[in-house]
């Protein structure tokens, strides 16, 4: 019988928790450290879903084996497109480790990187044949370590961003250049099909808007007659509008 590792927490990255990118020097710096590097580049992104309208990214988090661990503070860094460009170029040229690619894809691109080839490793897992594909399950399965969650759902938008937020999201990218080396062995001979469905996520068009959103408004299931109804819609299109304008989620107004 085989005896079971128990797993340890994994508090804080092997480097320490980097310093936060917030300027254009520590920028330039970071992209240098990172081109000075080898090998892939594992990126993640915080999004503040249901706290504002726009799903941009307020967190981005990069390693690379011999460039380092950064944290970039994507929104006063927004107007930097030389330096996001030159970025891009890095993310273009080397494979890009994402977990659950189409999730950040369309925010990493709103904010000007479009990696070329990736590996996405929710999906190599699930391909693998793993039961268990979250970020957190593999790197236990894998490394014996216990990620924490609890800012999972925290508001990415707050600033300054805690210390203790920062810790939990370079923590996302601590083990992601192993995790992808260990799920792309777990593949064998399905890692071609699986560079096929890692092409499919990266070049797959943005879902169409669904129709009709404020049919699903809550409670609408108890809305009977056509003025109740055209009275809801003109409620929906009117928050919508509102949020969109205040970023800000619908459902906090």
């Amino acid at each position: 019988m085989t005896e079971s590792i128990e797993a340890t927490p994994l508090l804080v990255p092997s480097g320490g928790i980097p310093k936060l990118i917030d300027t254009k020097s520590l920028f330039e710096k970071a992209i240098s450290e990172i081109a000075a590097g080898s090998g892939p580049i594992a990126i993640d992104a915080e999004r503040a879903s249901g706290f504002r309208y726009s799903a941009r990214a307020y967190l981005i988090q990069i390693k690379r084996n011999g460039g380092g661990l950064h944290l970039i503070d994507p929104i006063p860094l927004a107007g930097e497109k030389e330096l996001i460009a030159k970025l891009n170029e890095l993310m273009e040229k080397n494979e890009v480790i994402l977990h659950a690619a189409s999730q950040d894809l369309p925010c990493l691109r709103d904010w000007g990187l479009s990696p070329k080839k990736i590996f996405d490793t929710e999906l190599g897992a699930r391909l693998a044949g793993f039961p268990k594909v979250g970020l957190g399950s593999l790197i236990e399965e894998f490394f014996h370590k216990v990620l924490a969650k609890e800012h999972s759902a925290v508001d990415w938008s707050i600033r300054p961003l805690k210390e203790d937020w920062l810790a939990y999201a370079a923590l996302d990218v601590e083990l992601m250049i192993e995790l992808r080396d260990e799920i792309a062995k777990s593949l064998g001979n399905k890692i071609e099909w699986a560079n096929q469905e890692f092409s499919a996520v990266l070049n797959a068009k943005p879902s169409a808007p669904k129709p009709d959103p404020w049919r699903r408004t809550s409670g609408m299931l108890k809305v009977r007659t056509r003025e109740a109804m055209a009275i809801v819609r003109e409620l929906w299109i009117t928050r919508d509008k509102i949020a969109s304008a205040l970023d800000i989620a619908p459902g906090r107004l």
